[in-house]
């Protein structure tokens, strides 16, 4: 019989006559591994999934023009998030112009009204979005102010600027020159709690409509899943290759990202450290124990010749068997411990990541070793001669 093949059958022979005491071992390791496994692969999926909870208070990154332009173009707003690093979940841009109704200044802002949700989750409507041609959206405070209800025509008063507004312009109907009147029905009333109520929405082609010419942008919003540094250089890049379009961070939403993440980290990463002590201790007092119950087999082979490291070599063989075992299991009991987590606490999916079962089995193979490290070396300590004498 080959060496090796006989020192894996005295190991394996060892762990079955102790299978009560092995048993403890192989739960304390298979445990320690599961929530080494299962808390690793949340901390290096938790940016993703903290970035998405985070998301849905609104945009976290803006683009504004610069200041010798008068709005943002779409081809340049489409080279600017193409320069992004992360995954880009939405982009809304909005143009802001100033009407009257009834005589009333208002602000009229044109957007692409399917993508708003997407964007602004949080957004609450009575009645709907509006789906076609002429219907308007109006913010819950200018509703409140003009008495709008969902189903009402408002007409929507718009001067270019570059009309004069003056007494001999006005004709028979009281209009000023250059004057354009729109007629609007009332699609929805927008509960927000924020400023967006102070506005009224209507669709690109409807502003188009109104303002007579090509709309240009005065912000985009976007929703961008990636931690601050990512969207930091993003703008870097953005700014040195897009001269029209100025950057900025919403700083409550990447903030709030940062800070939570870091205190989540720390969690994970005491959890982890704490965990793993308490699996060193129980491998360590179990593993003590069995070389007090092999004392007498341990004397008699010191005794009949068997070396030190021959000794050690079997004691920490079992060890590891166990430890290897244990951080195979701890990886497939992770996986389903960092979904389990994932679906309750952030309401989202979870892959098994391949690379994790490497690194789970050795973390696990180190930690059974280091336990098994004083153990082994009482066993080196003992004397046959007292042993055998049966003091």
């Amino acid at each position: 019989m080959k060496r090796s093949s006989m020192y894996l059958r005295m190991i394996t022979a060892s762990i079955a006559r102790r299978r009560s005491r092995m048993v403890v071992v192989l739960l304390a390791v298979t445990v320690g591994a599961t929530i080494f496994a299962g808390l690793l692969m949340v901390y290096y999926d938790m940016p993703r999934q903290m970035g998405e909870q985070l998301l849905a208070y609104g945009a976290n990154l803006i683009f504004v023009p610069s200041a010798d332009s008068d709005g943002m173009t779409q081809d340049e707003i489409d080279a600017a998030v193409s320069k992004i690093d992360g995954e880009v979940a939405s982009v809304i841009s909005y143009c802001y112009e100033s009407a009257t109704i009834n005589e009333a200044p208002v602000v009229i802002a044109g957007c692409d009204l399917d993508a708003t949700l997407a964007t602004n989750p949080y957004w609450q409507i009575e009645g709907a979005l509006p789906s076609a041609e002429g219907e308007i959206l109006v913010g819950l405070n200018q509703a409140d102010f003009f008495s709008l209800k969902v189903g009402d025509t408002v007409t929507v008063s718009y001067l270019p600027a570059d009309a004069q507004a003056v007494l001999e312009g006005e004709n028979l109907s009281g209009q000023t020159e250059g004057e354009i009147l729109v007629k609007f029905t009332v699609a929805g009333l927008l509960d927000t709690g924020s400023t967006e109520e102070n506005y009224f929405y209507i669709s690109e082609h409807d502003m188009s409509r109104l303002i007579g010419a090509e709309v240009t942008y005065d912000v985009t919003e976007l929703r961008v899943n990636a931690d601050t540094d990512s969207l930091t250089e993003s703008i870097e890049r953005i700014k040195a290759s897009v001269p029209g379009v100025v950057p900025q961070l919403v700083k409550r939403i990447t903030e709030s990202q940062t800070t939570v993440l870091s205190k989540l980290s720390a969690l994970v990463l005491l959890v982890t450290i704490i965990t793993l002590a308490l699996t060193m201790i129980c491998v360590a007092t179990t593993m003590t124990a069995v070389v007090t119950e092999r004392r007498r087999e341990i004397g008699l082979r010191k005794a009949l010749g068997a070396s030190d490291g021959s000794i050690m070599a079997e004691f920490m063989g079992e060890g590891l068997a166990i430890g290897l075992i244990g951080g195979l299991l701890g990886s497939v009991l992770g996986y389903l411990f960092a979904r389990l987590v994932s679906t309750n606490v952030f309401n989202s999916s979870l892959s098994f990541m391949p690379a994790l079962v490497p690194i789970t089995v050795l973390v696990a193979l180190a930690v059974t070793a280091l336990a098994c490290v004083v153990p082994v070396r009482n066993a080196t300590k003992v004397d046959p001669a007292i042993v055998l004498a049966g003091e």
